[in-house]
């Protein structure tokens, strides 16, 4: 009760943030429709009555008062629709943006990797979308809550007994919650093969893949899984449907019972004279309408709760979140790098896992360097470069800038003065200045700084060939939006990381995998002569992730990792001399292009 309460609460509480008159309206036209209902059984008790009596104006007067009770009945929770619809979608896009907020108000991306978040985010994604059914619920709730107290006053006025007709709704509206309980845990146990099967379903549909799946013929296999999957999905709800419909049905039999209980009562009282025939019109028409709250309040509850649990694994995620913060930080970085960055026994272990992904790396990057760091798939190259740029903290260990702890660093502060483009880049749909641009956000609708960033990222006849030029939009979301190649969006990418001309470290994780390696050695040329101007100014570090030795052979330090260890460092003259892992794997790419 206490989590549809605050639900409740956070609900009405967001629809009058964002609209305060539409709100009142919404909730006063809503609570006058219902209360209109008992109303209107009332009038046609006194019509009846007055027929019956033989008082034809008195008769008139209450068939006036039933049509306009029957008009406000209809026409009021038609008009809350109108107040309410607006409401319920500046409320979910409130929501959305409550979700965007906490994927991305953490300064790390800790929570992105814990296993016990994917399904909270999954039913989070779909639930957003039921606010207006959500909202709608409560209105009508509110509304429902004043027709039943009306009600039960009516009934108590002809028999104290018919009292009990309000209560035996207590049964379905407990069937009801334990109900939407069931349904709450199967969409939460659900939610991973759901998941699969949207993926399978976004691979199957998506333009973009569209000429491998069919050059590989998997699109029978896709489809085969996708249906397995939401066969999984589906079994699951299936049988929780089952039970929530069982349980649900008999809470209504119970209330069935009183219904033909509460009737016969008022005919044996009409039978016995003790009322007359406008008081059995009365509660017939009142329990058909208390039928009618009941069954209209477990679909409220339903919906209530479904909208409450959706709040609820908004808070409990955002409390995972904020626990997950680390403690303000207080330092700033250095204007200008004298020493460089050192790992001193860093080990890094992802949240949710054991195996660690680093072991005890002591590292020094000089200032002012050019640091080229290789391995082999899965060897820790990636994570390495995240915790330069602050994505983690360390498992074990610190990272020093200067001497100072990263840790201790502002973090916003340090993304400030650092640059990077990373293999998995952002295909931003926006015209190609911003696409661009975002790299430093203050000059994003400065076009020589986004002219240079391309030019010094070899870029610059990628704009040149589209027919706006910088204003072209790109994408397929947008009728007029022109898609590009892969190689291309790389290169709006690299310039995009390259819009910072003075960072204190440029990080470049396998940002040219689009690339041939001879267009990926020019680039990296181009790189150092960027970094050196770097270095001349800030003492800033460039830091290079290739799969390509050969790529990164003038690179003043080049580190080899493997299997989550620094095995050598040193430049490319002394780690071929000394013959160990670099040069042999050198060597073997060499005879590979060879």
């Amino acid at each position: 009760m206490r989590v549809l309460l605050t639900g409740a609460r956070t609900m009405i509480a967001t629809a009058w943030r964002s609209d305060p008159r539409k709100t009142a309206v919404a909730v006063a036209l809503m609570a006058a429709g219902a209360v209109a209902a008992p109303l209107l059984a009332a009038a046609l008790g006194w019509m009846t009555r007055e027929v019956v009596a033989g008082a034809p104006g008195r008769a008139v007067l209450a068939g006036v008062v039933v049509a306009t009770l029957a008009v406000a009945v209809l026409a009021f929770s038609h008009f809350a629709h109108l107040a309410y619809y607006e409401l319920a979608e500046l409320a979910e896009l409130d929501f959305d943006e409550r979700v965007v907020e906490v994927s991305n108000g953490s300064a790390g991306i800790e929570h992105h990797e814990r296993a016990e978040h994917a399904d909270t985010w999954t039913v989070l994604r779909q639930e957003g979308r039921r606010f207006r059914t959500g909202l709608e619920a409560l209105l009508n709730g509110a509304g429902l809550f004043l027709a039943v107290v009306l009600t039960a006053v009516l009934l108590a006025g002809r028999n104290p007994l018919l009292l009990l007709l309000p209560v035996a709704a207590v049964p379905p509206l407990l069937a009801g919650r334990a109900a939407e309980r069931v349904l709450d845990r199967a969409r939460t146990a659900t939610a991973e093969p759901t998941r699969a099967a949207l993926n399978l379903f976004h691979l199957a549909t998506s333009a973009r893949l569209a000429g491998e799946l069919r050059v590989s013929r998997v699109q029978g296999e896709l489809r085969a899984r996708h249906g397995r999957l939401w066969a999984e999905a589906t079994r699951g709800l299936w049988r929780a449907q089952l039970t929530a419909t069982c349980l649900r049905a008999a809470g209504q039999v119970v209330f069935a019972v009183a219904y033909v209980a509460g009737v016969l009562l008022v005919v044996r009282d009409a039978m016995a004279g003790r009322r007359g025939v406008g008081d059995v019109v009365l509660v017939i028409v009142l329990a058909a309408q208390v039928n009618q709250q009941v069954a209209t309040a477990v679909s409220l509850l339903q919906d209530l709760q479904r909208m409450a649990g959706a709040y609820r694994r908004l808070a409990e995620v955002t409390a995972s979140v904020a626990a997950d913060a680390p403690a303000p930080r207080r330092g700033s970085p250095p204007r200008r790098l004298h020493d460089g960055i050192t790992l001193d026994g860093v080990a890094f272990t992802y949240p949710g896992t054991d195996a660690p992904v680093l072991h005890r790396v002591d590292l020094h990057l000089p200032a002012g360097a050019t640091v080229a760091v290789v391995g082999g798939n899965g060897a820790g190259k990636s994570t390495l470069v995240k915790l330069l740029c602050g994505f983690y903290r360390p498992s074990e260990g610190r990272v020093l800038v200067d001497g100072a702890d990263l840790h201790g660093t502002r973090v916003d502060e340090w993304r400030a003065r650092i640059a990077a483009g990373f293999q998995d880049f952002v295909r931003y749909e926006f015209p190609v200045q911003e696409v661009v641009g975002l790299g430093d956000l203050p000059r994003v609708s400065s076009e020589p700084a986004v002219l240079a960033a391309l030019d010094r990222a070899d870029a610059a006849g990628v704009p040149a060939d589209l027919p706006d030029g910088l204003r072209t939009h790109l994408g397929k979301s947008y009728a007029d939006g022109v898609e590009l190649s892969g190689g291309q969006w790389q290169k709006l990418a690299l310039g995009r990381a390259l819009m910072r001309e003075e960072p204190l470290l440029l990080v470049l994780d396998e940002p040219t995998s689009a690339l041939d390696p001879e267009a990926e050695h020019a680039l990296f040329q181009r790189y150092a002569e960027h970094a050196k101007r770097v270095a001349a100014r800030t003492g800033g570090i460039t830091v290079f992730v290739s799969h390509r030795f050969s790529t990164v052979r003038s690179a003043d330090l080049i580190v080899v990792v493997e299997d989550g260890r620094v095995v050598e460092t040193g430049d490319h003259a002394a780690l071929t001399a000394a013959g160990g892992l670099y040069a042999e794997l050198f060597a073997l790419q060499a005879k590979a292009y060879g």
